[in-house]
């Protein structure tokens, strides 16, 4: 039997560096599991959009979404099972919590270039929902465990405290030891709420998670993992 055809689903974004950002994250996953059909979607902004993807597979083809998201909010919980609820054959799995967060904190605690006295704020999208903010949140914790630095956590929208709200604060917490603030983008990929980050009066803003092959390689385990689950 054929395996299931792979929904990558994105943000989307109208960055230009954004959107190559995502497709080589898909291109990789296609790299490393040579024959997997992947098909590429979005919950906003750009085209193809994923109600229109899952309408238009063949009937009868089993497939599974992937979100390329870092959490668990509004798209994850509402948009994504708006889209597939006519297809009873098309799993979803909720992000790449675990794992991905593990792997994203060892890989920026290695990249900021941090004084002793420097302060750290993760900068996430941020949601509506109540519990949208819980992985945003993890992240921080794991970055605060292989860090002797202080670690916050804000937020670009829909969520308190926003960006530069954030810094603000830590600017404070930091100031008396001549600390500066660095801004760690939890953000996938160049685009609306990364360029804001430059704007919220920190020292330093990190660049996006992408490009890193081993956001490929947690995408195929959540597919595996979703495959394996109704087998």
């Amino acid at each position: 039997m054929n395996s299931p055809v792979l929904i990558a689903c994105a943000h989307g974004t109208r960055n230009v560096e954004g959107q190559a950002a995502i497709r080589q994250v898909m291109a990789e996953i296609e790299a490393l599991r040579p024959g997997l059909t992947v098909v590429e979607a979005y919950v906003d902004v750009q085209e193809p959009e994923l109600g229109g993807v899952v309408a238009g597979l063949p009937e009868g083809t089993p497939a599974v979404v992937v979100p390329l998201l870092l959490s668990t909010g509004y798209h994850v919980k509402v948009d994504i099972p708006k889209a597939i609820k006519s297809r009873p054959r098309c799993p979803r799995r909720r992000r790449w919590a675990g794992s991905a967060a593990r792997g994203a904190a060892r890989r920026t605690a290695a990249r900021l270039g941090l004084g002793d006295d420097d302060g750290v704020l993760l900068a996430a999208a941020g949601s509506s929902l109540p519990d949208g903010s819980v992985d945003s949140e993890e992240q921080a914790r794991q970055l605060a465990e292989l860090l002797p630095n202080k670690v916050r956590v804000a937020y670009g929208a829909s969520a308190e405290p926003n960006v530069p709200d954030g810094v603000a604060a830590l600017r404070a917490e930091v100031t008396d030891e001549g600390g500066r603030v660095v801004v760690s983008s939890y953000l996938l990929a160049t685009g609306y709420f990364h360029d804001q980050l430059s704007k919220a009066g920190a020292d330093v803003v990190t660049a996006p998670l992408l490009p890193s092959p081993v956001l490929a390689e947690i995408a195929l385990e959540r597919y595996d993992a979703a495959v394996a689950a109704r087998s």
